[in-house]
């Protein structure tokens, strides 16, 4: 009888180690996958900012007059060579609308366009669902007057692409916060 209780306790103390095992080994795989996807979501935002910051930082070159065309909290409208062949550009960045991104499950993702010359080319998603635009003059304060337009501060809000499991096993989308303020040369 004693052998029996303690094949039975043994039993049950392997399940349980058993569980405990495979508990920590699912654990481990959503921690994983969470911070990976952190990480994707970081370097998507710091792509999207460099992508504008390289533009923005080119705002009236060669152009003598009014640099900036359009200032709109979510479109911007500007001049500059951008290409360094002597034409002077028009460059617009805006948003599209959440339904022109297919290839994620996150309903709220939007694609960045980035127009040169009425030539539009459509950039990657990466996770961004929210842009805005402040145009400050020289002393910082934001303005709408685009002759005194000195700085550009762009804000990006950026969301994973896939829903991830938080620690209290509920799914949402990860989200981070990407700001940068740019003083163009040329203005």
């Amino acid at each position: 009888m004693s052998t029996l209780l303690d094949l039975l306790g043994a039993s049950v103390i392997g399940a349980m180690v058993i569980l405990v095992m495979l508990n920590l080994n699912i654990y481990s795989s959503n921690v994983k996958f969470s911070s990976d996807s952190e990480l994707r979501l970081q370097q998507n935002a710091k792509t999207l900012a460099d992508i504008i910051s390289f533009d923005l930082r080119k705002i009236g070159f060669g152009k003598i007059e009014t640099a900036v065309i359009t200032a709109q909290p979510k479109k911007i409208s500007f001049y500059a060579d951008i290409d360094l062949n002597g034409v002077v550009d028009v460059i617009t960045y805006q948003l599209s609308d959440s339904l022109a991104v297919l290839n994620t499950t996150n309903p709220r993702d939007k694609i960045l366009y980035r127009v040169v010359n009425n030539d539009t080319s459509k950039g990657p998603s990466l996770g961004l669902v929210d842009i805005n635009f402040e145009y400050l003059n020289d002393k910082g304060i934001s303005t709408a007057n685009l002759d005194s337009v000195k700085y550009v501060n762009a804000e990006f809000f950026v969301e994973s692409a896939d829903m991830v499991k938080d620690s209290r096993g509920n799914n949402r989308y990860l989200f981070t916060y990407w700001e940068l303020t740019i003083k163009p040369r040329s203005i």
